[in-house]
């Protein structure tokens, strides 16, 4: 059962809307007193389906019962209206006939107070003035007896009636507190938020004076009861835990499914003898008990006690039947999700640690010094494949890398591992530059078949034998990623040329790339970096871009180190909403000691230093590799 089958159950005609007062749903009995289908009326607007007679207008031409469903709506308050007559079509004859009805229109509030539905309720009451017309008309003469029969019956089919539309106008009412209470139900994100929320407005929606909701632990054989304060006294809430075994209701229902009604002490201790000291503890003095259960599998179950003797409905023990039905799907819900959590909580550890395992600190040259950073995103979900290196080549050339792997998963990360281990590889073969590293790798991927995309950028940084001492050239290729941000010796911003075919890796394994080239002097800062450094939401990449320049160019002054660090806060801060990688290198300046970062010299004496093409000042060029 849920509510919407409690919904088609009622016997009294019910109309629902929107604020708009477009149909969303007609009961059973709504459907059958009308003489029309669902499909005729969910979904138009109420006066389309329904156009009001002429005669059905006020005096000024506004349609009363418009009138009733808008004060509903905006005051929040129930309307009733005087008896309306209205012409329906009479499934048997098919003719159009009138008919008398007593309405009451009513809002469905959220927890802020606004309406969500506007609810119509019909009664029926044609045959009652129909038959006192007829004895009216029939003057003196009638029989009083007859009249006064009628009276005496009327009068007590209206109490019946009376009696019948409480009870209704009850568990609608408790029907909307609990569509209320299931709405934070379906935001709860643990078992703690759905038990303080079924233990405190949850009961309250059901008319309950207090409860409990009890989980099973089948691990221990025990059902864990979390109490509400009602029926612990002094506490906030309590739990205690009875043996799974138990006939006490709350195990009962959680071991076999079945509903217990206890309507006073003596039914409940017929029931068990254990129920003594629950009315002793609790002062409740009649009780529900539902079972909570999902997909076939008993979770626990709900209890709900009054405080007074009662005899219960079949409409409010269906509610509390209902009601039971949500709270368990929202324990299934939360458990899936703490489940799921848990696993990309492990699976992002994992895959953070294959990446930091990888990005090793780097080297120290003698010619410069190497600081580099990695920060995961924030969000479990976002570990991804953003990587650096750095690593010197045979004829002392220094290779910078970053890189990254598009998608956020543990499969990046591997990826990343795969790619990392392949540039390394293609490097020391055959003394390649970086643009024909960048397209060697691009060939690895399409035979390797590793189906995956990303973006690589590569600097090397190589001393001629006349130059060393005086100038670096800065060689540069790129598969679609971002330019380093260069600041002189002078401490202005350096222009990188843009190389030949940047296209990304992964697209097409034929693609050529090619190198740009300049010439930097003792004192220069290179920082590479991926995306997640300046890609933010509502501005462009090139926006973001600029900022990292000229936040660079104002702190090339400080240490390489505190430089990064400046860079991560001002840029990323401590919840970064993508992965961050970047590598920065700053050349020493030979006019000055040596500083205390300096590494020791790492060109091997037997390699002669290889004479390269001389540019004019700090000029920019760019061939292809």
């Amino acid at each position: 059962m849920d509510f919407a089958a409690m919904f088609s159950s009622l016997p009294t005609a019910y109309l629902v809307m929107d604020p708009d007062l477009v149909i969303v749903e007609a009961n059973p009995a709504y459907l059958q007193l009308l003489g029309r289908t669902r499909d005729e009326l969910v979904g138009r607007y109420v006066f389309d389906a329904f156009p009001p007679a002429p005669d059905a207008l006020d005096v000024d031409g506004t349609n009363p019962l418009q009138t009733s469903f808008e004060t509903a709506r905006d005051t929040g308050e129930p309307d009733v209206m005087p008896l309306f007559r209205y012409e329906v079509l009479d499934q048997v004859t098919g003719r159009s006939v009138p008919r008398a009805w007593s309405l009451i229109s009513s809002p469905v509030l959220d927890d802020a107070g606004r309406t969500q539905l506007v609810l119509q309720r019909v009664e029926d009451v044609s045959e009652y003035l129909a038959e006192r017309e007829r004895i009216a008309e029939a003057g003196p003469s009638s029989s009083w007896a007859r009249l006064d029969g009628l009276e005496a019956d009327l009068f007590a089919r209206t109490q019946e009636l009376r009696s019948a539309l409480a009870s209704r106008e009850a568990v609608t009412s408790r029907l909307a507190a609990t569509a209320q209470v299931v709405l934070q139900l379906a935001a709860a994100e643990s078992v703690a938020d759905v038990t303080d929320t079924l233990a405190g407005a949850g009961l309250a929606a059901l008319g309950a004076d207090g409860g409990a909701i009890a989980l099973r632990d089948d691990e221990d054989g025990v059902i864990r009861l979390t109490v509400t304060p009602s029926l612990a006294p002094g506490t906030h809430q309590h739990v205690g835990s009875i043996a799974l075994g138990s006939r006490l209701p709350a195990a009962w229902a959680a071991s076999t499914g079945e509903t217990v009604v206890h309507r006073d002490q003596a039914e409940a201790e017929a029931w068990t003898p254990e129920m003594r000291e629950a009315f002793a503890q609790s002062g409740q003095r009649s009780w529900i008990t539902v079972p909570l259960s999902t997909g076939g599998r008993s979770l626990g179950s709900l209890v709900a006690g009054w405080e007074t003797e009662r005899t219960f409905s079949p409409e409010e023990v269906e509610l509390v039947r209902a009601f039971g039905v949500q709270c368990a799907q929202a324990l299934h819900r939360v458990r899936a999700l703490t489940r799921e959590r848990h696993e990309a909580q492990r699976s992002r550890a994992l895959a953070e640690e294959l990446q930091r395992s990888m990005l090793t600190d780097p080297l120290q040259p003698d010619h410069c010094q190497i600081a580099v950073r990695y920060l995961p995103a924030a969000a479990a979900a976002q570990v991804g494949g953003d990587w650096y290196d750095a690593f010197l080549q045979g004829d002392g050339a220094l290779d910078l890398v970053i890189g990254d792997v598009v998608g956020h998963d543990t499969t990046a990360a591997a990826t990343m591992g795969q790619l990392r281990s392949l540039l390394r590889g293609i490097t020391v073969i055959g003394d390649p530059g970086p643009a024909q590293v960048l397209d060697g790798l691009d060939t690895a991927i399409s035979r390797l078949d590793l189906a995956t995309y990303a973006t690589v950028g590569m600097a090397r940084l190589e001393r001629t034998a006349e130059e060393t001492g005086r100038v670096t050239r800065l060689r540069w290729a790129s598969a679609g990623h971002l330019a380093p941000v260069v600041v002189g010796a002078d401490g202005e911003l350096v222009d990188v040329p843009e190389p030949p075919g940047r296209l990304m890796l992964g697209v097409d394994p034929a693609h050529t790339r090619g190198d740009s080239v300049l010439e930097l002097q003792g004192g220069a800062t290179v920082l590479l970096y991926t995306d997640g450094l300046v890609e933010r939401p509502g501005t462009d990449l090139d926006t973001g871009v600029a900022a990292l320049q000229h936040l660079v160019r104002d702190l090339a002054h400080l240490p390489l180190e505190e430089l990064c660090d400046r860079v991560l806060d001002q840029l990323v801060g401590e919840h970064p909403a993508d992965d961050v990688a970047l590598v920065a290198v700053r050349l020493h300046r030979e006019d000055r000691p040596r500083p205390a970062e300096a590494g020791p010299d790492r060109l091997p004496d037997d390699v002669a230093l290889p004479v390269g093409e001389r540019a004019v000042g700090s000029t920019a060029r760019a061939h292809t590799g």
